[in-house]
């Protein structure tokens, strides 16, 4: 039977990839939106994110399993919680409110959650932190691709 720690890290990632998926809508709003031409085909984003949070719950589960007091694992905890409100927050701006404006505020955020998971992780396991490269430099990539369009697509919040 896997332990708690286990579970929770893996119900981490599953609730990520799950909800996250299931808040971006890929429809004529978002076909409609003018790309650049680097951006991956659409297809590309589910596996990498499943891989991503993937590695995220692994570098979880390392980092828990190298902490020896319940501070330790309450800051592991604190982190993995900062981090699951902004990686949530991203995709209803971005997609359901269709504003990519405010989604490229909120990326900032992501991004700093990912950078202290990277540097928290690491006392209690070095290959946990490195872990969570692929995490910082796939937001890092998402967040150059937000601001590009939304300088492309700008301005947002008209009437629709």
């Amino acid at each position: 039977m896997p332990e708690t720690s286990t579970i929770l890290f893996i119900l981490w990632a599953v609730m990520l990839g799950g909800v996250g998926g299931g808040l971006t809508t890929i429809g004529p709003w978002y076909k409609n939106l003018v790309k650049p031409s680097w951006q991956p085909p659409d297809w590309l984003f589910g596996p990498a994110w499943t891989l991503i949070l993937g590695l995220g719950a692994w570098a979880g589960i390392l980092a828990w399993d190298g902490a020896t007091t319940d501070a330790e694992r309450t800051s592991i905890i604190i982190l993995y919680a900062v981090n699951f409100v902004f990686h949530f927050l991203w995709s209803p701006l971005f997609f359901n409110l269709r504003r990519p404006d405010w989604a490229l505020i909120e990326v900032v955020f992501l991004w700093v959650s990912v950078l202290a998971l990277f540097i928290g992780l690491r006392p209690y396991s070095v290959f946990a932190s490195w872990l969570i490269v692929p995490y910082l430099s796939w937001v890092s990539f998402a967040a150059v691709l937000n601001l590009k369009i939304v300088r492309l697509n700008k301005p947002f919040g008209k009437a629709q």
